[in-house]
C-alpha cells in the first residue's frame, strides 16, 4: 500500500512539473528545446498523411454507401452496428441486397402482376434482369474496394498512426522533463553563485539533466524512425489506390456493357416505345452507340501500361531527345512490374526524359546502360 501511495505521489509530482513547464513555455517564461528542421518536416508530413487519409477514407465510404434519407438513417445505423459486431466476432457479414437488386425484384413482381406477356411487362422483366446484373457488379466493386482500399487506410489509422501518436506523446513528455531539468540546474547554479559555496543541489540537478537528456535522445530516435516509415505508408497506399481505380474501371465497364446490351434488346421489342408515332431515334441512336463504343473502354487499363490498341513500348528503339533530359532523385524504392519498367532505389540519381504520346504520369528513366519507364510520383525532378 505504501509503495502504491508513493508511486501515485511521484506520478502526480511529475505531471505537475510538466504542466508548470508547459504553461511557462506558453507564456514565454521558460526555454523550450526545439526539434531540428528535418524532424519538424517529418512531423508535418505525418500529420498531413493522417488528416488526408481520414478525409479520403470517409469520402470513399460515402461513395460506396451514400447517406440514406433521414427516415432510413436508423436502418443504416443498425446495419453498421451489425457489420461491427460481425467484424469483432471474426465472422463473415451476410450479403445484403443492393439497391439495384431490390429494384430488379420490384420490377419482376410488377411484371408478374401487370402481365408478363404485355409489352410493359416484358420490358419490366428485361430491365429488371439488367438491374440485377448491375447490383451484382456493384456488390463486387464495393467488396473489392473495401478489402483493397478502405481496409489498408483503416489499418494505418488504427495501427501505425496510434503507435506514432503514442510515441510522440512520450517524446513530448521527455522534452518537458528535459527542459524542467535545465530550469532546475539554472536555478541551482544561480543559488550557488549567490551563496558563494558548492551546493549538492547543483550535483543533483546535473545528474537529473544527464538522465533526462539520454531519455529524450532515445525517444527522439524511436519517434524519428516511426515518422520516416510514413514513406513506406505512401507506397502502400499508392498500390492500394491503383487497385481501387482498376476495380472501379472494371465496375463501370461492366455497367456500360450491361446497359448497351439492354438498349439493343429494347430496340428489338415491338411496341416498346408505344408513345412514339414519329420514326425518331431512341435515346441513343445507332450512330451514338457506335461513337460511345469507340470512346468508352470496355477493358480497363492500368496507368502506364498501353491498352490493346497501342503499340507496346520497345526499349531498343527508345533514344533520348537531343534536348530535354533532366536529372531526378528517386524518392522511394520501386519494383518494376515488367521488362518495360526500370526498378528504382530510394535516393539514387537517374536521367529522365519524355517521349511524344507518353502517359504524362510516366517518364523514360536511364541508369547506366539500363532504361525503362518510371512513375513520376516516385521522382524529384532536379533543375
Amino acid at each position: 500500500m505504501d509503495f502504491n501511495m508513493k508511486k501515485l505521489a511521484s506520478d502526480a509530482g511529475i505531471f505537475f512539473t510538466r504542466a508548470v513547464q508547459f504553461t511557462e513555455e506558453k507564456f514565454g517564461q521558460a526555454e523550450k528545446t526545439e526539434l531540428d528542421a528535418h524532424f519538424e518536416n517529418l512531423l508535418a508530413r505525418a500529420d498531413s498523411t493522417k488528416n488526408w487519409t481520414e478525409k479520403i477514407l470517409r469520402q470513399t465510404e460515402v461513395l460506396l454507401q451514400p447517406n440514406p434519407r433521414p427516415r432510413w438513417q436508423f436502418l443504416a445505423n443498425s446495419a453498421r452496428v451489425e457489420e461491427f459486431l460481425y467484424e469483432k466476432l471474426d465472422r463473415k457479414v451476410p450479403s445484403r441486397v443492393t439497391n439495384g437488386e431490390l429494384l430488379a425484384q420490384y420490377m419482376s413482381e410488377a411484371a408478374n402482376e401487370l402481365g408478363p406477356e404485355t409489352p410493359y411487362g416484358k420490358t419490366l422483366i428485361k430491365v429488371g434482369e439488367t438491374e440485377k446484373r448491375l447490383g451484382t457488379a456493384e456488390r463486387d466493386f464495393i467488396h473489392s474496394a473495401s478489402i483493397n482500399f478502405l481496409t489498408p487506410l483503416r489499418n494505418f489509422l488504427e495501427g501505425d498512426w496510434r503507435t506514432i501518436s503514442k510515441e510522440r506523446r512520450i517524446l513530448q513528455n521527455r522534452r518537458l522533463d528535459l527542459d524542467a531539468c535545465k530550469a532546475r540546474l539554472k536555478k541551482a547554479k544561480a543559488a550557488e553563485a549567490k551563496a558563494a559555496l558548492w551546493s549538492d543541489e547543483v550535483d543533483k540537478a546535473e545528474q537529473e539533466l544527464r538522465v533526462a537528456q539520454t531519455e529524450f535522445d532515445r525517444q527522439a530516435e524511436v519517434t524519428r524512425l516511426l515518422l520516416e516509415g510514413i514513406s513506406s505508408t505512401h507506397v502502400n497506399h499508392l498500390r492500394c489506390l491503383q487497385e481501387f481505380v482498376e476495380s472501379q474501371a472494371t465496375y463501370y465497364a461492366q455497367c456500360y456493357r450491361h446497359m448497351l446490351d439492354l438498349q439493343k434488346q429494347l430496340g428489338r421489342f415491338p411496341g416498346t416505345f408505344v408513345g412514339n408515332t414519329e420514326p425518331s431515334a431512341s435515346p441513343l441512336s445507332s450512330a451514338s452507340l457506335a461513337t460511345a463504343a469507340a470512346t468508352i473502354p470496355v477493358v480497363p487499363t492500368v496507368a502506364g501500361i498501353p491498352s490493346t490498341g497501342e503499340a507496346a513500348l520497345s526499349l531498343d528503339d527508345v533514344a533520348p531527345p537531343a534536348s530535354g533530359t533532366r536529372k531526378a532523385r528517386v524518392l522511394y524504392d520501386y519494383e518494376a512490374a515488367d521488362s518495360s519498367e526500370l526498378a528504382l532505389l530510394a535516393d539514387e540519381l537517374i536521367t529522365v526524359y519524355s517521349l511524344p504520346g507518353m502517359d504524362p504520369d510516366w517518364l523514360i528513366g536511364e541508369r547506366g546502360n539500363r532504361k525503362g519507364k518510371v512513375p513520376v510520383t516516385y521522382l524529384e525532378l532536379l533543375s
